[in-house]
């Protein structure tokens, strides 16, 4: 079974504290200027985020930015 990318535990991150706020893609896009599309690629772990977008995003949740990334990346993965 292929490990799980820091990417993709981003995004689920992302997705779950968005649901847990009750908002959509689409209103998390909209408080973050940016596309829905987007952030769907993000949660699914298919787009990288600038620092500047998980700023956006972690400030829209509620929470800081070391929430969404603690313990990334993992030791495993090469770059």
């Amino acid at each position: 079974m292929k490990k799980p990318t820091s990417l993709q535990v981003l995004g689920a991150r992302i997705r779950d504290a968005r649901k847990v706020k009750g908002l959509s893609q689409e209103d998390l896009a909209l408080e973050s200027n940016t596309a829905p599309s987007y952030v769907g690629g993000v949660e699914r772990g298919q787009r990288n985020p600038s620092f500047k977008k998980l700023c956006a995003f972690s400030k829209t949740l509620g929470c800081d930015l070391a929430t969404l990334c603690r313990g990334l990346p993992f030791p495993h993965e090469q770059f």
